[in-house]
């Protein structure tokens, strides 16, 4: 770090001489640079016990696919608990129509925090679960459990959740899980499911953050930045720059990254440039206008050459989660969300 400042003083140096020499010899002119003030962060612990317990909670209501049973519980249980951490807590209750002509009851849940404050910052995580195993050579045809690919996503920001109402920040922090997001169309689904729908099939992923984006829980509502978390909780875990957030929120993947680094988890976070990713934070941003990255894991060398082994497989179970990835990501969301809080307060 210090070398590096080094570098650019040197150069800066060297500049200004060349400068001076090549306009006789007069000054030249210095236009001041901002130096950001360094603040005192004091972040409320993160349990990645806790994070977990809420994972396998959700687990334990079974396959939370769309209109199951268990999808209507776990979603009772999500709102009861998280009223009891939030100031305020909306329930967004709506239809879909999927791309099989099925009519889809979804609810998306936005826990508040500070609801005054007009710095606002969004974290979001999908909690309903993949009606089929349609990446397994098994049981292709029945839902999954979705441990990583949701429900640790809703496990890190319930104990995110748990932590801000020990700790109150001054700033506003907004989660919002929503549903509907994996009752999606793929080619790999041919044959297993009718597809009614001659629209964009990316479109039929992401219905709630969709909906959400159009009809936001406040009207108007607007936040600095957000931050989705989708299968961010697996061993040996690595999350990459997908294009989408580098395109639409370049500056929020290096606030992000870089807290990251600065905590000591940068073995999780990569600055590697991967595809862009057509998930919810695609939506927020072009919908909402939120700029809005994706903490998602990346595993280049599977057979989908993009996710983990166990994407859209029944091996997406509790033996996949990692309460040492949950940690690196939940101390990083509070971190950042306290850093921020504590970078306005200097101001």
């Amino acid at each position: 770090m210090y070398k590096s400042h080094f570098k650019v003083f040197a150069f800066a140096v060297a500049t200004l001489l060349l400068a001076s020499c090549n306009n006789n010899n007069k000054p030249a002119e210095q236009t001041p640079v901002e130096v950001k003030k360094e603040v005192a962060v004091n972040a409320p612990a993160f349990s990645s016990d806790s994070a977990y317990s809420y994972t396998q909670t959700q687990c334990n209501f079974g396959p939370r696919n769309m209109n199951s049973k268990a999808h209507d519980k776990c979603g009772k249980w999500l709102i009861a608990k998280i009223k009891t951490l939030a100031d305020t807590v909306y329930v967004q209750n709506f239809d879909v129509n999927a791309f099989d002509g099925k009519v889809l009851k979804c609810s998306n849940i936005i826990a508040v925090f500070n609801p005054k404050a007009t710095t606002r910052i969004l974290l979001t995580s999908h909690w309903d679960s993949r009606p089929w195993a349609d990446q397994d050579k098994v049981d292709r045809d029945k839902p999954i459990i979705s441990a990583s690919d949701g429900a640790s996503g809703v496990g890190t920001l319930m104990e995110v959740a748990r932590a801000m109402k020990a700790k109150p920040s001054s700033i506003g922090v907004d989660i919002f899980f929503n549903d509907a997001e994996d009752y999606g169309y793929t080619s790999t689904l041919s044959d297993l499911v009718q597809k009614k729908s001659d629209g964009d099939m990316e479109d039929t992923y992401c219905l709630g953050a969709q909906y959400w984006s159009k009809t936001p829980h406040v009207p108007g509502y607007k936040a600095d930045f957000g931050v989705l978390l989708d299968m961010a909780a697996g061993h040996n875990a690595v999350f990459t720059r997908d294009g989408t957030s580098a395109f639409n929120a370049g500056w929020v993947q290096d606030l992000i990254w870089g807290n990251a680094r600065q905590i000591g988890f940068s073995n999780y976070f990569s600055n590697q440039n991967t595809p862009a990713l057509t998930d919810d934070h695609y939506y927020i941003n072009q919908i909402a206008k939120i700029p809005t990255v994706d903490i998602i894991a990346y595993d280049g060398q599977s057979s989908s050459h993009l996710f983990p082994e166990y994407w859209h497989t029944h091996n997406d179970n509790m033996s996949v989660i990692d309460k040492s990835t949950l940690d690196a990501v939940g101390k990083t969301l509070l971190y950042t969300i306290y850093k921020y809080d504590a970078e306005h307060k200097a101001q």
